[in-house]
């Protein structure tokens, strides 16, 4: 578990996917200010990076026993990782959208059917874990069984945590910030006192 976090904390700093900042802080979609800004994006454009990722994702799901028939990825970072992983092990996989489109069909998962079949959400980053969910909401509203998250990176947000925990769905995280920032430290990737910003930070909003 800690050699795969490992392994995708320097690929993602090696292709610069994670940048500091105490000065200008990122504002997040649910509106909580960072220091520290993640960006897994990145990874498609660098195969030899990427495919530490997808590995990543094989190991946990073999080790974790995580048994699924589909794989899906949330609109719309999540859905290269998931279209990968899917052609990598053979499985089928569809999309789902944050909102349902006003146009077309007008469906929320998007590239089949999965009434009664079990589907494995697969995410790029977890913050407060809302787009997850939602996403969780749309595949079960169309009858098919969550039960897992695989994702990169994840804040560790207690909010995130037990939002997943209150809908039934584990959360597997490849990479957690601690390690990121103990590799990028390692690396000189980062200052001492960028990291002390970034664990502060944490701290602080552990404790609100």
């Amino acid at each position: 578990m800690e050699e795969i976090a490992r392994l995708v904390a320097r690929a993602l700093l090696q292709i610069g996917g994670v940048k500091i900042d105490k000065e200008n802080l990122l504002v997040f979609k649910s509106g909580i200010k960072a220091p520290i800004y993640i960006d897994n994006r990145r990874f498609p454009f660098y195969p030899e990076a990427w495919k530490v990722v997808i590995d990543g994702f094989i190991k946990t799901i073999g080790r974790e026993k995580i048994n699924f028939d589909v794989v899906g990825g949330i609109e719309a970072a999540g859905i290269p990782h998931s279209a990968a992983l899917g052609y990598a092990l053979g499985k089928p996989s569809v999309f789902i959208r944050k909102n349902t489109k006003d146009h077309g069909t007008k469906k929320m998962v998007e590239g089949g059917d999965v009434s009664g079949k079990t589907v494995l959400i697969i995410e790029d980053l977890i913050t407060t874990g809302g787009s997850s969910l939602r996403g969780v909401e749309a595949l079960r509203n169309e009858s098919a069984t969550v039960q897992d998250c695989l994702v990169i990176t994840n804040y560790g947000f207690e909010e995130a945590s037990s939002a997943f925990s209150a809908q039934h769905v584990q959360l597997h995280s490849l990479t957690s910030l601690s390690i990121i920032l103990e590799e990028g430290r390692a690396m000189k990737k980062f200052s001492d006192d960028q990291v002390a910003a970034v664990l502060a930070w944490t701290k602080e909003l552990h404790t609100q």
